[in-house]
């Protein structure tokens, strides 16, 4: 049985770079916005690479 990892994609593998990007941007955002925006962003961006 042959079974395909989506590690290979190169549309997963910039998805999971561009996490990485969002994560070091949102770093960068104000300590009040924690539980805020940069919460939300972080998830959204998490999800594109699980969705894949």
């Amino acid at each position: 049985m042959y079974v395909f990892s989506f590690g290979k994609l190169e549309v997963w593998q910039n998805s999971r770079m561009s996490i990485m990007d969002i994560y070091k941007l949102t770093a960068k955002f104000p300590s009040n916005e924690i539980f805020g925006i940069t919460s939300q962003i972080k998830r959204s961006s998490s999800s594109i690479a699980t969705n894949i």
